[in-house]
């Protein structure tokens, strides 16, 4: 049963773009991303909102959270960091240079939401996957592509190890008070250009909460920072909000704003046109109908998108 479904554009090609997106809801500023820079502690995001309103906030991975700075960045806002390290030996069935099979991954999670459970205390659990990822290799058994065959089978073993949790968390007395937000960190068909085409960014998100989210299926414009206020719309959370996106479900009067980057081009796509902007003050406007939208239209619509990075830029920078 699909709950909620929205396609959005990632905002950028690797996964520290993704991680960074949903985690501050901040447009894909130039140079590395947040994740990776120095200084980067003690910033607004999710995991500090949840903190604040008591929740147990975590961060779960499959491989060693020392990689991309993953460990320094969510330790220091506000995020349990639960790594490669605390997966005992004997429940991790196979694993790679990324980190356990995504099984391993789930069962830890799951054990960490029972704890918080247990202390009777809410929790956010944000889990990144691992086995979709090349060279594509998981336990033998599961699927029927056999490991090491190719992004087909990466795909379709993460779907299984997915679909394992959930069959697992029915089970779970905290299943009926959980709401799972299930969504990519870029896409495999944009990196290497140099161009920002906006259907080549397109990942899905999915929100599956039985009795708590009613059915539906969104079609508006989404970007993924959108995600962390609109999860936090959801539950009906109250905050003072530093975020660049907006909540999808409930802010429809707030024009969307989407994000794009990809090496040393950042892109912006407001009310019918995408600017993008490049090294050396270069930059280009495209009115997305194909037709002309004027001189002065292009004017405002690359002002504006300047405007949005030269926020973001000077508000993170070192």
């Amino acid at each position: 049963q699909l709950i909620c479904g929205v396609l959005q554009p990632s905002t950028g090609t690797r996964t520290v773009r993704g991680l960074e997106a949903l985690s501050l809801s901040v447009p894909p500023t130039p140079g590395q991303s947040i994740v990776k820079r120095p200084n980067n502690s003690g910033l607004f995001s999710l995991g500090s909102v949840f903190a604040r309103k008591g929740y147990d906030t975590r961060y779960v991975y499959g491989g060693y959270g020392y990689f991309d700075n993953m460990n320094a960045f969510f330790s220091g806002n506000r995020y349990q960091v639960v790594d490669r390290t605390a997966i005992p030996d004997k429940d991790i069935p196979f694993e790679n240079i990324w980190g356990v099979a995504d099984e391993a991954l789930f069962l830890q999670a799951g054990r960490e939401i029972d704890a918080s459970w247990t202390a009777r205390k809410p929790s956010f659990t944000m889990i990144m996957t691992t086995s979709n990822h090349r060279p594509f290799t998981y336990p033998e058994g599961r699927i029927d592509i056999p490991s090491k065959s190719g992004r087909e089978g990466g795909v379709k073993y993460t779907d299984y190890a997915i679909g394992h949790f959930v069959d697992k968390a029915r089970e779970r007395p905290w299943f009926g008070k959980t709401i799972f937000v299930f969504v990519a960190d870029h896409t495999s068909i944009a990196r290497g250009r140099s161009d920002l085409p906006m259907e080549r960014f397109h990942i899905p998100m999915v929100v599956w909460a039985p009795g708590l989210v009613a059915p539906a299926k969104v079609d508006a414009l989404a970007s993924q920072i959108d995600v962390a206020p609109t999860l936090l719309g959801l539950l009906d959370l109250r905050y003072v909000s530093e975020f660049f996106g907006r909540d999808v479900l409930h802010d429809a009067d707030v024009p969307a704003s989407l994000f794009m980057a990809n090496y040393q081009t950042v892109g912006y796509i407001g009310a019918g046109e995408q600017v993008e902007l490049r090294p050396k003050r270069a930059t280009k406007v495209i009115a997305l109908d194909g037709g002309q939208q004027g001189e002065a239209r292009e004017r405002d619509a690359l002002e504006e998108g300047i405007a949005f990075y030269q926020a973001a830029a000077e508000r993170f920078s070192a």
